[in-house]
Order: structure tokens, then sequence, then C-alpha cells
């Protein structure tokens, strides 16, 4: 048996709109970009700009809100490296901040503990696809005066009370990459009600290119620009968005999969009492990855390597960045919940492709092996 971690799943609808994407002989971002972001626009139901992953999400997102030297923001440790790096990569320092244990999202107390004069904003990341405590990291936020840019790419298509994330807030940053709830192939979007930096960020994903087609669509190309900004090749291309497309007219089949494995592992899981499953309502999240935690580092590295020799792959989302080398040099913070935790935390297998019996086999192994 081999049974992957995650993976992306194509079906013939995408290969059939790539193909069609590569006998227009167009590749760059045209008329498909402009229509996956009407698409995407309609479901989330606010304006959207397509960009060529999630980290360039965040990072145009940050810059289109003026965040740079010597500005800092609030990030939760337990995050991709990403979210660190598209601070960085604005000049601005990300301030590790601590999670708590319930959701492994950002801690509002923590957070507000660490609001300096040089504090911008804070990225609160929809860890594996919930976020309860969304609504006090917007007070606190309000308070401080400080800018929001959510990290949400875990939880597209997730909802918090009825409300679609993305469909309300400041800014909020999705990544359609190959594993993710959809995915474009590489790819992601800034989702925002505030035209101005809707704007921003459809110029400066085009190297700042300022023309009267301010989208800069490529198929509506004009010599006649000018640049008064500094610009990134950040644009998305046709191929992505041709895939997108056809991955959101499945969504919802795609959404009901992933719920449904998550819905039976919990079930599967309730009288495992070593074993603490993150408190997610399944009707609503949309989840990326499923996360457990067990009750030692030793007894998770044991697990993995059971459970790999079973033919499962496992992870464990993620070190957290003020314990990597780049980030932990300077570093004055301890985050005591999110190095706990860190050492607990498994995920498990979760993708389109499997199969409820999938579940239940690697279930059974993870209860022999725990006794």
């Amino acid at each position: 048996m081999k049974i992957k971690l995650s993976k992306s799943r194509i079906t013939k609808s995408e290969k059939n709109a790539v193909r069609k994407v590569l006998n227009n002989e167009f590749l760059g971002m045209g008329k498909e970009v402009l229509n996956f972001e009407t698409k995407l626009s309609k479901f989330l139901k606010s304006p959207v700009a397509c960009v060529v992953n999630g980290t360039a999400a965040i990072q145009l997102a940050l810059q289109s809100i003026g965040i740079g030297e010597n500005d800092e923001v609030l990030v939760p440790s337990l995050t991709f490296l990403s979210t660190f790096h598209a601070v960085s990569s604005n000049n601005a320092t990300p301030i590790p901040c601590d999670v708590i244990e319930e959701d492994l999202t950002l801690d509002p107390v923590d957070m507000e503990n660490k609001i300096t004069n040089k504090t911008k904003a804070v990225i609160p990341v929809h860890y594996s696809g919930g976020f309860k405590n969304l609504k006090k990291i917007y007070k606190i936020a309000k308070k401080y005066k400080l800018r929001v840019v959510e990290d949400a790419a875990h939880a597209f298509g997730s909802r918090i009370g009825q409300s679609l994330v993305g469909s309300y807030g400041d800014i909020i940053c999705f990544s359609f990459d190959g594993i993710k709830n959809i995915t474009s192939g590489e790819g992601g979007c800034v989702v925002t009600r505030n035209k101005k930096v809707i704007n921003n960020i459809k110029v400066i994903r085009n190297l700042g290119i300022k023309s009267k087609n301010i989208s800069g669509y490529h198929y509506q190309r004009n010599n006649d620009f000018d640049v008064n900004v500094l610009g990134w090749r950040y644009h998305m291309s046709d191929l992505m968005a041709a895939i997108g497309i056809e991955q959101l007219k499945r969504f919802n089949s795609i959404a009901n999969k992933r719920q449904k494995l998550c819905k039976e592992y919990d079930v599967l899981l309730r009288d495992v009492k070593s074993v603490r499953t993150i408190d997610h309502d399944y009707d609503l999240i949309v989840p990326h990855i499923y996360v457990i935690v067990v009750k030692t580092k030793n007894i998770r590295n044991r697990l993995m390597n059971s459970l790999r020799a079973h033919g499962v792959e496992t992870g464990v989302h993620y070190k957290p960045n003020h314990l990597l080398k780049y980030y932990s040099v300077n570093c004055r913070y301890k985050l005591p919940v999110t190095e706990k935790m860190y050492n607990r935390i498994l995920t498990l297998p979760l993708h389109e492709g499997l199969l409820v019996k999938d579940v239940k086999e690697i279930v059974n192994h993870l209860k022999v092996f725990l006794g």
C-alpha cells in the first residue's frame, strides 16, 4: 500500500482547458486570467486580483498598503515559511506570535502584547482551514489601527459562521498551488473590497507598469506606459487560469470529498484517548490538511516511522519560523504553546484521491501502534 500525504487531482476537463490555451498560442496573462478573476469574484462576492502564487499574494498585499522598512508585522510562527518571507521581502520585520492550543491559530492575547509603535499590520493564518478567534483579531487590529492581511491559503471555501472566507474582511490571500483546496498548478489571489489596494496589486504584479489598461492583461497590451512604483513579474498565466476555472466548476465535489474524509477521521479517532483532533465543524470548514496531536515528540516521530513503513506518508505542519536559522538569529521571543505543539502535531493524508477505506486503514494502524 502507498498512501500519499497530499496530491493533485487533474481531470480531463483541466487537461482539455490547457490544450485549448496551448492551441491559441497565447500563454501570458490574458482572457483566461480575466475570466478566472471574474468567476472568483462572483464566488467570493468581492474583487479579486490573481497572481503567480500565494506567497506573492501576501507580499503584494503588504506592498499595496505601504508596509516597508522599519515596520513590524505580527505573524503566528506556526505557519509555512512563505508567510514570513512575504513580510521580509517588503523590508519589514515579521514578529513571531504564539498560537492557541484549540485550533493552532494566532493567540489574540500574545498578538496584542507584541504591538509596538512600529506595528503596522497583522497576518492571521487560517491553519488547516479554520479560525475561531478571527473576530477577536479584527477587534484588536481596529483598536490599534492595524491592517489585517489574512493568509487563507488553507481555507478556500471555508466559512466562519455563514460567511465565506474572502467575502468579508480587510485583505485576504489564497494559494492555488498543486495541493490546495483548488489548484491552478501554481497561482494565488488577493481579495479585497478596497479598490485602491486591488488597483495597486494589478499594477505591481505586472512590473509596476501603469497604462490605460490598469490591469495590464497582455492581450490588450499598450506600449505607451509609465512606471512610478517598484513592481514584479508576478502575474498569473492563462495556463494556470484555465486549470483554476475547471477546478472552480467542480469545487462543491472537491469540498464535499475533503469534508467527508475529515468527518470519517474524527469519528474513527473519537475513542483514541492518546490522540486529540483539531475541533473543526466540517460542515463549514473545507480543510487543506488534517492534523492530530499526540502526547510527545518521541511518540509522534515513532508513529511517523511506523506509518511510513506501512506505506503511509505523513507530515509536520510546520516547523515554527522563529526556530529557523534565518529568523532565529535576532529572535528574542519564546513561544511556549507553539514550541510544545510543534513537537506533538502530525498531519495525516488528505486529498481528493484518498478513499474512506484508506482512512480506516490509517486509523487502524494508528490504533494498533498506540495500543
